[in-house]
């Protein structure tokens, strides 16, 4: 095989590799097999979203992080998810976002939605409009 053959097959399964490990999405939207930070409380998925200004409220309970899908061909279901301590997000409906740390100090925001637009009351939060 010549020298140019042998590119365009390494970087055919190159590719193939790329393509094989990146996440599909499922009927409901969601990643299946991505390693995003996902939190499942009260039958919502929540997802971090960055640069948030938030205060921390009252404990609400527990919450699901799922595993990650990106176990190196082992099976999902055999891996259990993690608890975290879920808290309310002063001014906001625990509907649309929460809080999710072992201390209040050390939550993470969290919000409920689909698709890439932010609900406005966490819009507010990130660029003050």
């Amino acid at each position: 095989m010549s020298w140019v053959g042998r590119t365009t097959a390494l970087v055919a399964a190159v590719m193939v590799s790329a393509v094989a490990c990146t996440a599909g999405s499922s009927s409901d939207g969601e990643e299946s097999g991505s390693c995003e930070y996902r939190i499942l409380y009260q039958d919502r998925t929540y997802r971090d979203v960055a640069n948030v200004e938030f205060v921390v409220g009252d404990k609400l309970g527990k919450a699901t992080k799922p595993p990650c899908g990106d176990t190196g061909g082992q099976d999902v279901s055999e891996v259990s998810g993690t608890t975290e301590t879920v808290y309310e997000v002063d001014g906001i409906s625990p509907k649309v976002a929460i809080a999710v740390g072992d201390t209040p100090g050390e939550a993470k925001f969290v919000a409920a939605y689909s698709g890439t637009k932010l609900p406005p009351e966490v819009k507010k939060l990130t660029d003050g409009s």
